[in-house]
């Protein structure tokens, strides 16, 4: 770990009085309202005693009463933390609420992390048995083996409800849907492979016990570990679990018993297997260097020997990343849903199938434009799919549902999928998922961003950020004694004039070009040669908006200072509007728990008129598809359909007519109130034949007070993410963020802006998709 990361990881988890914000990375929130003497009574005394008499009458009402199922502790006693090894259950607290935090981005399932000190097996049983009442499953975490086998063992026979040890399975079934591609793809079959580890412990055991239960011959198994082979009479490091593979046979080091394997599985140390061996497997092998931070062999010495080789590694910079996130949220939460007892053997190869067979689906156009519009085709550096692809929640979690209820362990039984597998989708969007594909696409191509305000710390931390993730390359306005200085104040690493390239206001060699293009560009606005000099000497707005209008950068982020109108005013002399767009516009994008909703207009015209509304909503909608998301667009007002003639009502009622002209394929409908609009049960009951369904998206407002309003208001009482302001209709690729943007909220709009700039191709109309 480099000191920077390890400085910004304490930074993250720390808290801090100014923003505050509180150590650690997980909180708890009620989910019921306490406002009043009621609701206390109904939460607690005397109102409680009736969900307790519930409950205690008929157990099975803790599902329907209280939180227990959609509650999962991770629990660990810290023996064998995170390749940090017995560093103690308080040590491994932070990896624990990492993993809560995990559980509930990509599966919406909550948390309770539980740090047990205790370290003798069959005392860790009896408390982890204890905690049943709490929980609807158990996810053990970061213990040793073969205690992590034992204890797995027992409280899996002692307990109702899945018990699940997540080093263990989560990474078998990841590996197992990897080796089912790799082996198709090699024409071979898993029950004549030979199959050869690199590593004993649960990882490994789990790994082989799933590929055994798929079809794999335990005979054409091999496993060795740091005492070498694992043979009949070895006595030393040898347990129950790990004898069921000891082989018969004279050899006793890994070298002697690689040659002709069709799988090689490494879970153990870096570099321990050499290219000699891999020239010795058999043709297209498969190679999983799972050793983290350095593979048993890195993927290059592999293919140099062996250029078929499919390989896959743990680690995010080589394709075939093997993530346990890739399954263990989707697996709870197809378990929770059913109320399973168990986590079994079909579940688990049911996830296997699941995952396998996804990396083999044709890209959906929501996962092309999630890697920068490239349809990722199954082959040798794709056979398991990415852990960010949305559809992993809506393949995994229901194929582990059936199997619970094929196999008797689900107490509650998914009457209707169609609608189980709707209500997952709309999990998806409102995870946070939502800017994924901005980010990947970003990463994909990235672009030069230019800061104007490159002095502030957010824009300083937000370049940092664009660097480490390449997503952008940035380019800073400013001093560059200035910021040099405040750079290392920070602790950033980037290098002011290496890393990062800066026009300095001061003294640059472009400035009499850049002059001379203000002139051209704005001299019929009020600006004189001389009022150009000075301008191109102090406002940084402009300057950012020279260097992209002269192709020196591909897209300009300002308006960490200033005045909105002031910096449009710039961008307008500089860059002016797109040939298709009659006025500027913003949209902007608020993130809730809830979902994700799109705001406009919410900074440039106070009074549209319809067809100013019209144009927005069209292009608007464009933006949204860039975000992977189809809009669905609400005319927003006091009236519901035709229930007032107010000047406002007439005039949605009317932009409802010009976006059905201009957009025909936008689902849209309108005028109608906020609650209608994001309430379709509400909607289908006063206009069946409503052209929107479900939630809408957009949003869109009879005037800018409205619209701004109702962003302020979502984004502080939702505790909404802001994304944005967007603007729309430039010319060219130029927003201006607000006073009260976060550096993290300057990185997402270098994302946004770097999609922007990429210039990927956008149908006329409205695209559809889900």
């Amino acid at each position: 770990m480099s000191d920077d990361l390890r400085t910004g990881a304490l930074v993250y988890h720390r808290g801090a009085a100014a923003t505050g914000t509180r150590p650690g990375k997980i909180e708890i929130k009620p989910t019921k309202p306490l406002g009043n003497q009621r609701d206390l009574a109904l939460a607690y005394s005397p109102g409680v005693a009736a969900a307790c008499d519930a409950i205690a009458e008929d157990p099975r009402q803790a599902d329907e009463l209280t939180i227990r199922q959609n509650l999962v502790a991770v629990l660990t006693n810290g023996t064998a933390v995170l390749g940090l090894g017995n560093i103690g259950a308080l040590a491994g607290k932070p990896v624990m609420e990492g993993k809560a935090v995990l559980f509930k981005k990509f599966a919406g399932i909550d948390v309770f992390d539980i740090e047990v000190a205790e370290t003798d097996a069959q005392r860790l049983i009896e408390v982890v048995c204890a905690l049943e009442p709490t929980f609807g499953g158990i996810n053990l975490e970061d213990i040793k083996a073969p205690e992590c086998f034992e204890v797995e063992e027992a409280c899996k026979a002692r307990m109702g409800i899945p018990v699940f040890h997540d080093d263990q399975h989560g990474t078998a079934i990841i590996v197992a849907a990897a080796i089912v591609n790799g082996l198709e793809l090699a024409q071979k079959s898993l029950g004549s492979v030979k199959i050869v580890t690199s590593g004993a412990g649960a990882a490994a055991l789990a790994c082989l016990n799933l590929l055994v239960a798929l079809g794999a011959k335990r005979e054409n198994i091999w496993v060795t570990d740091i005492e070498g082979v694992v043979y009949e009479g070895r006595e030393a490091l040898m347990d129950r679990w790990k004898s069921v593979y000891a082989q018969k046979t004279e050899a006793r080091k890994l070298a002697e018993v690689i040659g002709g394997a069709d799988v090689f599985l490494g879970l153990s140390a870096g570099g321990v297997l050499k290219p000699e061996m891999v020239a010795s497997m058999a043709p297209k092998p498969m190679i999983l260097a799972l050793a983290n931070p350095t593979p048993e062999i890195m993927p290059d010495e592999a293919r140099k020997v062996s250029p078929g080789a499919m390989i896959c590694t743990g680690r995010s910079d080589f394709p075939n990343q093997v993530n346990n996130v890739l399954c263990f949220p989707y697996i709870f939460r197809g378990a929770l849903d059913v109320s399973a007892t168990s986590i079994n053997e079909q579940m688990k190869v049911a996830a296997v199938r699941a995952i396998a067979a996804l990396a083999r689906e044709a890209s959906s156009d929501v996962v092309a434009k999630a890697y920068g519009g490239e349809t990722r085709l199954f082959g040798p550096d794709s056979l398991i799919p990415s852990p960010f692809d949305p559809r992993l929640i809506l393949r995994i979690a229901p194929a582990v549902a059936r199997a619970a209820m094929e196999t008797g362990v689900a107490r509650r039984p998914i009457a209707d999928f169609r609608a189980y597998e709707d209500q997952l989708n709309r999990f998806v969007f409102r995870s946070g998922f939502v800017m994924k594909p901005v980010f990947s696409a970003a990463r994909a191509a990235p672009k030069r961003v230019i800061y104007a305000d490159g002095e502030d710390e957010r824009a300083l931390r937000a370049a940092e950020v664009a660097i480490e993730e390449g997503i952008a390359t940035p380019i800073l306005i400013g001093r560059p004694n200035v910021i040099d200085v405040r750079a290392r104040r920070y602790g950033l690493t980037f290098k002011p004039g290496v890393d990062i390239e800066i026009i300095n206001p001061e003294d640059d060699k472009r400035y009499r070009d850049y002059v001379a293009l203000y002139v051209e560009r704005a001299g019929r606005k009020g600006v004189t040669p001389d009022r150009a000099r000075t301008v191109v000497r102090t406002n940084a707005t402009v300057i950012a908006a020279l260097a992209v209008q002269r192709g020196e950068a591909d897209a300009m982020l300002c308006g960490l200072e200033g005045r909105f109108h002031d910096h449009l005013r710039s961008i307008d002399r500089v860059i002016g509007l797109a040939s298709d767009a009659p006025d500027y516009s913003t949209i902007s994008l608020l993130i809730s728990g809830r979902g994700a909703y799109f705001l406009s207009d919410t900074y440039v015209t106070p009074e549209p008129d319809a067809r100013s509304i019209a144009d927005c909503a069209v292009h608007c909608a464009r933006v949204i598809e860039r975000f992977g998301i189809t809009p669905k667009a609400a005319l927003l007002s006091h009236s519901n359909f035709g229930s007032h003639d107010t000047p406002s009502a007439k005039k949605m009622r009317e932009a409802l007519a010009i976006i059905r002209e201009l957009a025909p394929d936008l689902e849209v409908d309108g005028e109608m109130m906020g609650d209608i609009a994001l309430l379709p049960s509400l909607r289908e009951r006063l206009l069946p034949d409503s052209r929107l369904e479900g939630e809408a998206n957009l949003l869109l407002f009879p005037n800018l007070d409205a619209a701004n309003i109702a962003t302020q208001l979502i984004r502080t009482l939702a505790d909404a993410l802001p994304v944005g302001p967007i603007l729309v209709g430039a010319a060219k690729p130029a927003h201006i963020l607000t006073p009260s943007v976060t550096a993290r909220g300057v990185v997402n709009m270098t994302a946004v802006a770097v999609v922007e700039a990429q210039g990927q191709p956008l149908p006329t109309g409205v695209l559809g998709g889900s």
